[in-house]
């Protein structure tokens, strides 16, 4: 008799845990909480996860910093409720230090397989791979991978106790060692798609992405992405079926397979998270979702003029007031001479009277600042991936598919502070800054400078790779939301910024 199997898989769903909207303060149809309830187990199911957990909502910002005052891990809980069988790791679940990752990970009841994690300190309980055998008797053997370029972004001290080794080498071994173990063979891989699905066009060769890479050359059954926050419902690739869900804890897949004779036939839908929840795990976590929105709510200080939402494209070609805002946090915090940020991917702006809501919600990330020494041929590289972000349709400026395909980046767009600088967008790519010069006009000349910017861009990720180069002269412990809040506090009202002057021209 044939044998099937279900699997429900998530991936990246960054702290969504209750059906909430913080930056909007509204209800929605999201969260791990209203995804338990839409599980359907039997002995023939397993429910999966891709990693990037923890990090994402004001919520496990919260619990992150204040975690000894509350008993119950919010996110451990709601995977729990899930059912969740097994898991792996994404770059993001390292961001909060080693005692954070072995708390979730001591509080969840699924195993965690991440073969490319070798824990140092001995105090984490991840495994390689593992078999699991379903009421019908199919062996499934699973393994998880991380992209190793969690040694790209993640702050040293966070590493100390971990070793992350190569991915695709790590996904081999595992293959080998399931291959006569299981009737199946499954990947949790947090990463994503290096080539465009449609036709094979290679999109990066950076190695943070090998999905097509694994499934080429390694002999997976199934292979179950992230990190790309695409929607990929299902793909053959070289062999090994595929997918992707998208983020934030709004849809999930439901995967079912079907052996036939010694292989396996896959099929797998996109599902949208409903609109209920059980009893529990909420009620015993409402006490810590009401106290982080009365945290939320908390007026810090006023702008003298308020921010309206500023489009993508707009804030790119004239300047944005929030990006002046954070890079004139980072200018006060650490004094460099120049500094540069980046803003998520929809459009924000900030209100006045000021809350903690309201930075969380135009500073998405839990990104410290770092302060590099440059030249001034640094600077114009940095700049020129910047102008990259450009291109011309009928002689008017759009953003350019590099940005936006196969994953959406805005925020690999910088907005620098201290400078001054020009954009032609006729000229080609690469030549394309036309004036580089202090905010007074005068010349950078020779020397050095200090760049303030954040410890993931200071990686080199996003196009960047000239400043993971540059010495580090400084790096700060203390996350963007809570210096920018601090720095409203103190310099309220604060006034309309002109720390930069960009011009763009087509």
């Amino acid at each position: 008799m044939e044998k099937t199997v279900q699997i429900y898989y998530t991936s990246d769903t960054h702290g969504h845990i209750f059906p909430v909207n913080y930056a909007a303060n509204c209800p929605e149809k999201t969260g791990l909480l209203n995804l338990a309830d839409q599980m359907e187990k039997d002995g023939n199911t397993l429910v999966l996860d891709g990693g990037d957990s923890l990090q994402g909502t004001p919520l496990t910002q919260y619990y992150l910093e204040n975690r000894g005052r509350w008993p119950v891990h919010p996110v451990a809980a709601a995977f729990n409720a899930m059912g969740l069988d097994y898991f792996t790791l994404g770059n993001h679940d390292f961001n909060f230090g080693y005692e954070a990752l072995r708390d979730y990970l001591r509080a969840m009841d699924g195993v965690c397989l991440c073969a490319n994690v070798e824990d140092l300190g001995g105090e984490l309980p991840i495994r390689p791979w593992a078999v699991h055998t379903l009421a019908n008797g199919l062996r499934v053997g699973i393994t998880g991978v991380v992209t190793d370029f969690v040694n790209v972004w993640e702050q040293p001290q966070n590493l100390e106790r971990l070793r992350i080794t190569d991915a695709f080498q790590a996904a081999l071994t595992a293959c080998s060692a399931l291959r006569d173990q299981c009737d199946v063979r499954v990947c949790i891989y947090h990463g994503g798609f290096e080539e465009e699905l449609e036709t094979g066009r290679v999109l990066s060769d950076s190695g943070e992405n090998i999905a097509c890479k694994i499934a080429r050359e390694l002999d997976f059954d199934l292979l179950l992405t992230g990190h790309q926050h695409m929607a990929v419902e299902g793909v053959e690739l070289s062999g090994t079926y595929a997918v992707q869900p998208p983020a934030n804890a709004g849809h999930f897949l439901r995967i079912t397979g079907q052996q036939d004779g010694r292989n396996f036939c896959f099929h797998s839908k996109l599902t949208p998270v409903g609109a209920t929840h059980g009893t529990e795990p909420y009620q015993s976590l409402l006490a810590l979702e009401q106290a982080v929105q009365v945290w939320l709510d908390q007026p810090i200080g006023e702008l003298a003029y308020p921010i309206s939402p500023e489009g993508k494209l707009d804030a790119a070609l004239y300047g944005s007031q929030v990006a002046a805002l954070f890079n004139q946090v980072q200018l006060a915090e650490t004094g460099a001479d120049f500094s540069c940020t980046s803003l998520g991917n929809d459009p924000v702006g900030l209100a006045s009277p000021v809350t903690m809501r309201g930075v969380t919600a135009a500073y998405l990330f839990a990104n410290t600042l770092v302060v590099l020494e440059v030249t001034e041929e640094v600077l114009r590289q940095t700049l020129e991936r910047c102008a990259a972000y450009f291109t011309l349709v009928d002689g008017q400026p759009q953003i350019s598919e590099e940005f936006l395909l196969p994953k959406v980046e805005h925020y690999n767009y910088d907005f620098y502070a201290g400078l001054a600088y020009t954009f032609d967008l006729r000229r080609p790519v690469g030549s394309r800054v036309v004036r580089l010069t202090k905010l007074d006009g005068s010349p950078l000349g020779g020397g050095t400078f200090r760049l303030c910017t954040s410890n993931y861009r200071a990686t080199g990720t996003g196009g960047y790779d000239v400043l993971r180069k540059c010495p580090v002269l400084w790096r700060g412990g203390v996350e963007m939301p809570d210096l920018t809040a601090r720095y409203i506090q103190t310099h309220s009202p604060v006034p309309q910024l002109h720390n930069a002057e960009m011009r763009v021209i087509w």
